[in-house]
C-alpha cells in the first residue's frame, strides 16, 4: 500500500512500542475491535494490505484472519491529530471480527440503547392519564404528527416531572451546551449516513437528531409549534418561491 512517509515517521509509539489501533469497517462505519501495533506489524499492515497487530499476552505478531480465515483488507489508515492512536478502515472478510463470532467485539453493552430509553419512556407516559381525558394516551400512534405530538408531550412531561432514568432527564439537566453538543454530533452522523447512501442508516440517524432537536428546542422553551409557525410565515412570504428557504428570505427584498 502507499503511505506517506512523513506521518508515519511522526506517529508516536508508547514507552512498550506499540500505538492502539481502532479498527473499522469502511463502508458502514461499524468499529469492529481495538487492537495494538507496533512499528514491524505497522509495516506488515502496508505491505500486506492486511491487518497485522502486536499481541500483549503472547508477546508476538498477530495476523489478523490466520487461523479463522476472517482477514481484514485494509482500506484506509489515518493518523488521530495527537498521531498516537490509528484509525483502521478495513473491509472485514466473512463479516465477523470478534473472535466469539460476532462481527463486532464490542457487544457488551454497559448503557442503555437511546430507543430503548425512549420506547420505555413513552410507555410510562402512554400509561398516564391524560389531562383532556380519563382514558390513557394510545400506547402506539399511526401518523407521523401523532409520533411527533407523542415524543414532544414526553420531553416535556420529563421537564415538567423529572425520572432519574430518563435519558431525556439526563440531557436536559446537563444544560444547552451538552444538548448543542449532542445535536451537532447527530446532525454529523446524518451527513455521513448520507454520504453512505445507506436509506436504514439514514433514517435512524435523521430519527436521533430529530429527538435531540427537539429536546434543544424544549430547553429553551421553544415549542415545536412554534417551529411550524416559522416555516408557515416563511410559506405564506414567498412571493411566488417555496418561501421556507431562510437565507432566501433574508435576501429577499
Amino acid at each position: 500500500m502507499e503511505f506517506d512517509a512523513q506521518v508515519l515517521a511522526k506517529l508516536n509509539f508508547d514507552e512498550h512500542g506499540l500505538i492502539p489501533a481502532v479498527v473499522q469497517e469502511a463502508s458502514t462505519g461499524e468499529v469492529l475491535m481495538v487492537a495494538y501495533m507496533n512499528r514491524e506489524s505497522l509495516q506488515k499492515s502496508l505491505a500486506t494490505g492486511q491487518t497485522w497487530f502486536w499481541s500483549r499476552s503472547r508477546q508476538e505478531l498477530w495476523w489478523k484472519g490466520a487461523t479463522s480465515g476472517h482477514f481484514q483488507e485494509v482500506q484506509e489508515i489515518l493518523a488521530d491529530c495527537d498521531y498516537d492512536t490509528l484509525l483502521v478502515r478495513v473491509d472485514q472478510v466473512g463479516g465477523i471480527a470478534c473472535h466469539e463470532g460476532l462481527p463486532s467485539c464490542f457487544h457488551h453493552p454497559l448503557t442503555e440503547p437511546l430507543p430503548e430509553i425512549l420506547r420505555r419512556a413513552e410507555a410510562r407516559l402512554a400509561a398516564k392519564p391524560s389531562a383532556a381525558s380519563s382514558e390513557p394516551h394510545p400506547a402506539t400512534s399511526h401518523t407521523p404528527s401523532e409520533v411527533l405530538d407523542e415524543l414532544c408531550r414526553l420531553i416535556e412531561d420529563r421537564k415538567a416531572v423529572p425520572d432519574p432514568n430518563s435519558y431525556t432527564c439526563r440531557l436536559l439537566n446537563a444544560g444547552v451546551d451538552r444538548i448543542c453538543r449532542k445535536v451537532g454530533e447527530e446532525a454529523t452522523e446524518v451527513v455521513v449516513a448520507a454520504k453512505n447512501g445507506s436509506r436504514d442508516e439514514l433514517t435512524a440517524e435523521a430519527a436521533d437528531l430529530i429527538y435531540h432537536l427537539l429536546v434543544l428546542l424544549a430547553a429553551n422553551d421553544v415549542a415545536w409549534e412554534n417551529v411550524l409557525e416559522e416555516l408557515d410565515r416563511r410559506r405564506r412570504a414567498g412571493h411566488g418561491g417555496d418561501g421556507y428557504g431562510g437565507e432566501r428570505l433574508k435576501n429577499a427584498p
